[in-house]
């Protein structure tokens, strides 16, 4: 849905991986070649990055108050196997995380976990409410209370919910 605002920083490839699942739709992005290209994946690579994503979706589902959507291995077991490094850029003296050895696309996620843990902004990433959708979505509200990730589509429709169960 086109009224979906992008992530800020790295958390844009975390919300791209959740995203490539489609649940009303039943379409897979990580299913196309074109799919598997955006995050660096082979075909042999994807039911791990599907185990990632699910994680994730779990974790979002939890930032947004909402109980998990099915059992799934915790994301802090998945992101022991990214471990990361502290760089230093000799030149500024700035420091960063940097992914060690392991695989690409585990390394990238938790580096861009870490970076919005430092930033402030990783509860901020959470995913919509509605049962069959579970978009991620990055929680603009002043108040970081949001439960959809589009008012306008799922928000409304469940709004028309309830007026009509009344």
């Amino acid at each position: 849905m086109s009224e979906r605002v992008p992530a800020p920083g790295g958390l844009v490839l975390v919300q791209g991986l959740v995203n490539t699942l489609d649940l009303e739709g039943g379409v897979d992005g990580l299913d196309t070649a074109d799919g598997r290209a955006r995050f660096g994946l082979t075909t042999a690579e994807v039911p791990g990055a599907r185990d990632l994503r699910e994680s994730l979706r779990v974790t979002l589902l939890a930032h947004a108050g909402h109980p998990p959507h099915r059992e799934v291995t915790p994301l802090g077991v998945l992101l022991a196997g990214a471990p990361l490094l502290v760089t230093i850029d000799t030149d500024d003296g700035s420091a960063r995380l940097a992914p060690a050895d392991g695989d690409p696309l585990l390394a990238r996620v938790a580096a861009a976990i870490a970076d919005s843990l430092t930033a402030g902004t990783w509860t901020r990433l959470k995913a919509c409410e509605a049962p069959t959708c579970h978009w991620a979505y990055y929680d603009r509200s002043p108040a970081g209370r949001g439960r959809w990730c589009s008012m306008q589509v799922c928000g409304a429709r469940a709004k028309m919910r309830r007026y009509r169960a009344k």
